[in-house]
């Protein structure tokens, strides 16, 4: 079940430790698996393989029998190499360069080099920057910096010191950094550009006098107390919302190529066929070792057996019954993959063959549990880490899985198909005057479906829409 968990990004880490831990097993030519002869184990076997323990008597090493580990023959295509040569053999090799990155703390650090201060107050600065958290922010309270100095560094200082320290790193760049909370940060941000214009003071102004009525778009509120016309009110909202949020969101940020989702199938349509190949790219080619196999062979050949050579046999023994194991349970990992997610793109065809969220069907993990003949437990583990590529984006398997809800013919739909068409109408929607849930349960009603006022209002949160208040736009 542990490999069965693993994604195919983290499969080839896995694959190496057991590589490391296990000499008899090694990476094959392509194409090809010394798989010595193919065995139906049942759970027992897979718990004891690699563990067992021999009591060295004379009669356990007189009887060792190592006639399947040395037959000829052995050889053969590796049936586990599952996916589609276009994927694989024909893809070029290439050298993934190492990730050099510069951090928040490194840049913050090298600019209190430009400030003019002594060992004692450097030692305080550079506790303050390194409470600074990868958003920028300095979230610890004053009186907890001046704990840590003292207990940590030994040095006695007070608030005020710290609090003078900060108002210089806050100078630093990018702007907005080591702010205390959000209005603090765009604070900082415009007090850069106040230089350049009435509406820059304006937002200042609302920043500083009216940020809960802006964070909650009570904008006539703003308009009356500023005394300011619809259109100045525009732009410094405008203005307000272009600023940076997270001002460290951005400095050493993990490198694009490591945030890629690696799929761990893909479906293709061929011509109205759906074609389903598993990703198998992190999948070396595994094979029992012909060092290991060529002792074994020696020691068969061999008249005298002493109990030293025996002893060595019977490791080679446990160490390469734990290599065919784990090739067996790389072997378990993907026809249980492949069948799980077979299950899934036939009970959803029409959503592969044309992308339409309208036409997934209501499923659980119980329906695809009793198509594979698999667990729910194991469905729902392949469901939850596993991804598939389509034509039309990159899935995870649980997306695929809804519960259903009856329309106004007694019809089961899935409760996407809802959230689509929920999603839909809140996307039209004029937002100047937004829809509210009554109004949306209304729409949906007209539509066909039943649904309550209550479960509109939790499928908007699911899908992170945010109340009509807050989705009004001037």
């Amino acid at each position: 079940m542990k490999l069965l968990q693993i994604p195919t990004a983290n499969l080839d880490e896995r694959i190496k430790e057991e590589l490391e831990e296990n000499p008899a097993l090694e990476v094959g030519e392509e194409g090809r698996e010394d798989d010595f002869e193919e065995h139906e184990h049942n759970s027992e076997d897979f718990e004891q393989a690699g563990d067992e323990e021999y009591d060295g008597s004379e009669d356990e090493y007189d009887n060792i029998d190592i006639s399947e580990y040395v037959s000829d023959g052995d050889d053969e295509i590796a049936d586990y190499k599952l996916r589609d040569d276009n994927y694989g053999d024909n893809e070029e090799q290439k050298t993934v360069p190492l990730r050099v990155e510069t951090t928040l703390h490194d840049i913050l650090v090298d600019q209190l080099g430009m400030l003019s201060l002594d060992e004692r107050k450097l030692k305080i600065a550079e506790q303050i920057v390194g409470s600074v958290d990868d958003d920028g922010y300095l979230r610890r309270e004053l009186s907890s910096i001046v704990d840590d100095l003292a207990f940590r560094q030994n040095i006695d200082s007070n608030e005020t010191e710290v609090e003078d320290l900060i108002k210089l790193i806050q100078q630093f760049d990018p702007p907005g950094v080591c702010a205390r909370n959000l209005q603090e940060c765009l604070m900082l941000q415009l007090l850069r550009q106040q230089a350049e214009g009435r509406d820059v003071a304006l937002s200042i102004e609302v920043v500083e006098k009216y940020f809960d009525e802006f964070t909650k778009k009570h904008y006539e509120k703003i308009q009356r107390g500023l005394n300011i016309s619809d259109e100045e009110l525009k732009e410094v909202i405008n203005l307000i919302l272009k600023l940076n949020p997270r001002p460290g969101g951005n400095v050493g940020e993990i490198n694009k190529a490591e945030s890629y989702i690696i799929p761990d199938f893909f479906i293709i349509n061929n011509a109205g066929k759906l074609e389903l190949t598993l990703n198998s790219k992190n999948a070396p080619d595994l094979r029992i070792s012909e060092g290991y196999r060529d002792m074994l062979k020696e020691y068969d050949r061999g008249s005298k057996k002493d109990k030293r050579q025996k002893e060595a046999v019977m490791f080679i023994k446990q160490k390469i019954d734990s290599a065919k194991w784990f090739i067996d349970m790389i072997k378990q990992r993907q026809n249980t993959l492949l069948s799980t997610m077979d299950a899934i793109m036939h009970y959803q065809k029409d959503f592969f063959l044309t992308g339409d969220e309208t036409t997934l069907k209501p499923m659980i993990l119980k329906d695809i549990a009793e198509i594979t003949g698999l667990d729910i437990s194991t469905v729902s583990r392949v469901a939850n880490s596993k991804f598939v590529q389509t034509e039309f984006g990159t899935y995870r398997l649980k997306f695929f899985f809804s519960e259903s809800l009856s329309t106004d013919s007694g019809e089961e739909v899935s409760t996407r198909e809802v959230k689509k068409i929920l999603s839909d109408l809140v996307e039209a929607e004029s937002k100047k005057k937004p829809l509210s849930d009554e109004r949306l349960t209304e729409l949906l009603q007209e539509k066909g479906y039943n649904i309550a006022r209550r479960t509109v209002a939790k499928y908007r949160e699911q899908l992170n829409i945010p109340v009509a208040r807050l989705r009004k736009e001037l």
